[in-house]
């Protein structure tokens, strides 16, 4: 067994073998940033890219607001955001492709998890797997059902508690 290892980026922790980093970047609620990055690499693998490489930043309600005001001209939080990397200029090292970045707000989260009376750490999960099926080129406005459906099978395999949340 490998190592838990440290990435380039400061205070992060990537999962074991470091395909996937957690930065956290909020003080709203602690969060397990390992057991977050090994459920994130479940999730990658059970999509079928399992091999390839994410970022995964928890933020405040203040900071996604702002990106997604920056990158989507919507002034007001959002519960996740994904930022494929760029195809025109490909971050591959070794053979492994960086999927991008998701950015999640920890604030947000915690209000749909009481909307939902669903866990916190479960809505966590629920956003990281979003996030991960649009770093993979799926798109719920666009789509005919294709990325709802596959979000659903993910959810249902790897979120073991029962709740509102894993049936939508």
């Amino acid at each position: 067994m490998r190592t838990r290892t440290r990435n380039q980026h400061s205070g992060s922790d990537a999962d074991e073998d470091g395909s996937v980093v957690i930065l956290n970047r909020q003080r709203f609620r602690r969060v397990d940033q390992t057991t977050l990055a090994r459920f994130a690499q479940k999730a990658l693998a059970d999509i079928g890219r399992g091999d390839d490489r994410v970022t995964i930043t928890l933020v405040s309600d203040q900071k996604i607001r702002s990106l997604n005001r920056t990158y989507r001209d919507i002034d007001q939080p959002t519960d996740v955001l994904a930022f494929p990397d760029e195809p025109a200029f490909p971050h591959e090292v070794g053979g492994v492709h960086y999927l991008g970045d998701v950015v999640i707000s920890t604030e947000t989260a915690a209000r749909y998890a009481a909307k939902f009376r669903i866990s916190f750490d479960r809505e966590l999960r629920n956003l990281i797997i979003h996030g991960l099926l649009h770093l993979c080129g799926y798109d719920h406005e666009a789509d005919q059902g294709e990325m709802r459906q596959l979000e659903r099978r993910v959810r249902r395999k790897l979120i073991k508690e029962r709740g509102t949340r894993n049936d939508e």
